[in-house]
């Protein structure tokens, strides 16, 4: 099986019979989804999404954020909120579905409506879900093509649960259980959304295929880290970064 995880800011592939400006105008309601880069330790950049869970706390992938030396999250106005700190899961080692999932510290707060609940139950197989990023687009014929920095949004359905990943499938017109908005990440969507009903389930971490290079087309699956196997660590450090910035 090849595997991508998507870290380029170069948002996910969708159905071809499905005009993109539905995608486009989906992916603004979800506002707490933002654009994350950066600059690692080697100087190199690294772009990738996040969500916002409070207004001074955002979670990503542990894959984009894993070598950060700086890093800003951009808000809709077009400032850039700088990051104070990085923390990425101790399991993560690069391998799938182990740890990818990082919580990070802003130095000022975001002025956001709304901040998703985390989703604790282990319920999500079978759930309609939807996701949001900023990666790279096109169709699930095509795969991704087109780095245009817009943040899009859509739907599918968990199928199955794999080394702590939700996986979802891009379905064909036509087979029973194929969503409004059907969709599947691509690269740069990497740190951002999957949710269900309105609730956080999962962090878009990678594209997986068998046998050939991801590309998010048909017969890819995207992967998302498992919220609901993580929310404590989530939890904990999140009340431990708000209260060392409350005492500072």
């Amino acid at each position: 099986m090849a595997i991508t995880l998507s870290a380029n800011l170069l948002a996910g592939t969708r159905d071809p019979f499905t005009p993109d400006e539905k995608y486009l105008d989906y992916g603004a309601k979800f506002k707490c989804v933002l654009s994350l880069c950066g600059v690692n330790h080697d100087d190199t950049m690294f772009c990738g999404s996040c969500v916002a869970i409070s207004p001074k706390v955002i979670l990503t992938a542990a894959h984009v954020v894993k070598s950060a030396k700086h890093g800003g999250v951009s808000t809709e106005s077009g400032a850039v909120v700088l990051v104070e700190k990085f923390v990425c899961h101790k399991d993560y080692d690069g391998s799938v579905g182990n740890g990818d999932v990082a919580i990070c510290l802003l130095k000022e707060e975001l002025n956001l409506d709304f901040y998703p609940e985390l989703y604790q139950d282990e319920d999500e197989v079978g759930k309609i879900c939807s996701i949001s990023g900023y990666g790279l687009t096109g169709t699930f014929i095509t795969g991704q093509v087109l780095s245009d920095g817009k943040k899009r949004a859509g739907s599918n359905r968990i199928d199955a649960i794999y080394q702590n990943l939700l996986i979802c499938t891009p379905s064909k017109p036509g087979i029973p259980g194929m969503t409004t908005l059907e969709f599947i990440i691509s690269s740069g969507d990497s740190g951002g959304g999957l949710f269900i009903n309105q609730k956080l389930a999962g962090i878009n971490s990678c594209v997986l295929a068998e046998g050939r290079i991801p590309s998010s087309i048909y017969g890819d699956e995207s992967g998302h880290t498992r919220i609901s196997k993580y929310a404590p660590w989530i939890l904990v450090n999140k009340k431990i970064l708000e209260q060392k910035d409350s005492e500072r």
